[in-house]
């Protein structure tokens, strides 16, 4: 057989393989900075009893980057975890780390060896009875699929979850199919103000602690979510519980920060999110989080003073403006696909008179591709406040408060869009009552509430002012 078709065959047989090459991974080329330090962080600082599948994963980012050497040695380590950890059922945790084995040594012309490492996939598979001479369903594969999508940032969570569910259905008792499903469901709470409330992930996240008792980094995540649910104290018994420990302390310095953020206790909060920051500098999330502690610190001041600092505290609010500045540039730096962090950041140059630059942090969220719905929603809508106060244009306001409203999928920020697109309808209508886009744009809004008589007069009245323009 010729070698061409030597690696015509093998290519065949890997991708029937289940392992990270053929899960359809979603990584944008501008995220693969920030999950390579994401994946070292965990390495480093997390300690967790599965360890095995974050290994196999930097093996797949040292692939993508052409550095298929470093990905034989990540796939080493993870070979030599799966034996310590899993003895029991190592041979199916394997099957991973096997196929990705193959992949790589596919990719790099080695066919022989990716032929051996295909063998070895397929006895195992057929000691296990299987159907396919190259895959096997069993939970274990569902888990370990599910802990690559989860690693690999929003657009995959969905995913994800539908593996940790299958995994479920087969071992409901099961600690790391539980801990994947709470940590993947609270990850899809966070997407967007209404989620986050809602209290979908309180349950998982507790099944996930009665079953991992010493897993403290599960312990923080329900403190956060019962925070979300209005249940703050039982939320920092957990805090406390978790800081009592000494695992995974990076880890859980950077959750409590965030709990301590969001309680208002920002000193405390600094000092938490500033020690973690100190063991992983690259963290996007840390800066974001410090950045948005300077960014409170500044509206309390504002506050206190009626917008008119004088003296000392305009000295604390240059020097706060431009500690968030820096902290938040940092997250966006490390994640270009952050988006919240960039409509954070404009808003701290908006608070330094930087109209510039705060432009500029504008049209880099709004060129992130792709973008889930509520996150572009919220780009229109802050950027079309910026329009409309800072830059004086109703026009660019009106565009972007359109282009949040007509995304369909209910939200914060289109619901804010809403009202802001009628105050700025209604100083139109008030400033001249034959303004036709105007009185078009109220018809819009009474359209959008559902109050048809009312939509149709506006419409009405504004049609009559049109054609009569025309005559």
């Amino acid at each position: 057989m010729s070698k061409n078709a030597d690696e015509h065959c093998i290519k065949e047989r890997l991708e029937q393989l289940r392992c990270h090459f053929t899960w359809a991974l979603l990584i944008a080329d501008t995220e693969m900075p920030d999950l390579e330090n994401r994946i070292l962080d965990e390495i480093e600082f997390l300690d967790t009893k599965y360890n095995a599948g974050i290994h196999n994963l930097l093996a797949y980012v040292k692939h993508l980057k052409g550095q298929n050497e470093e990905a034989l040695e990540s796939l080493k380590k993870a070979e030599e975890l799966i034996q310590q950890e899993q003895a029991d059922r190592s041979h199916l945790r394997s099957l991973v780390t096997w196929g990705n084995y193959a992949w790589v040594y596919y990719h790099m012309g080695r066919l022989a060896e990716a032929q051996t490492y295909l063998d070895r996939v397929e006895n195992t598979c057929k000691k296990c009875g299987n159907g396919s001479r190259y895959r096997i369903e069993c939970p274990e594969m569902d888990c370990e699929e599910g802990w690559a999508l989860l690693k690999c940032g929003g657009q995959n969570y969905e995913q994800a979850k539908a593996c940790f569910e299958k995994a479920l259905e087969v071992d409901p008792e099961n600690p790391e199919f539980s801990t994947g499903y709470a940590i993947t469901v609270y990850r899809l709470d966070g997407f967007t103000k209404e989620t986050q409330t809602n209290g979908l992930s309180l349950q998982p996240l507790r099944q996930a602690v009665r079953l991992n008792p010493e897993d403290v980094y599960i312990k923080v995540l329900l403190a956060l979510k019962l925070q979300d649910v209005g249940k703050e104290a039982e939320g920092e018994k957990y805090i406390e519980e978790a800081l009592a420990s000494k695992s995974s302390q990076t880890y859980v310095f950077q959750y409590v920060g965030r709990f301590y953020r969001r309680k208002g206790s920002l000193d405390k909060a600094l000092q938490f999110l500033k020690k973690a920051l100190q063991a992983t500098p690259t963290s996007a999330f840390l800066h974001h989080q410090i950045g948005l502690c300077y960014r409170v610190q500044v509206s309390q001041i504002k506050r206190a003073t009626s917008s008119q600092p004088r003296r000392q505290d305009r000295e604390n609010v240059n020097r706060m403006i431009k500690s968030a500045i820096f902290h938040l540039d940092s997250a966006v730096k490390q994640k270009p696909t952050f988006a919240v962090a960039y409509i954070h950041l404009a808003s701290m140059y908006i608070e330094a008179g930087d109209y510039g630059t705060a432009e500029d942090a504008y049209q880099k969220a709004l060129s992130i591709k792709p973008l889930e719905e509520d996150r572009e929603q919220e780009i229109h809508f802050h950027y079309g406040r910026f329009q409309e106060f800072q830059r004086k244009s109703e026009v660019d306001a009106i565009t972007h408060y359109l282009k949040a409203i007509k995304i369909e999928k209910a939200s914060y920020a289109r619901n804010k869009s809403i009202d802001s697109l009628e105050k700025l309808a209604l100083k139109k209508f008030h400033r001249n009552a034959l303004d036709v886009e105007g009185l078009s744009l109220l018809g819009f809004i009474h359209k959008l509430k559902g109050e048809m008589n009312e939509a149709l007069e506006y419409y009405e009245r504004a049609l009559r002012l049109a054609v009569n323009s025309e005559l």
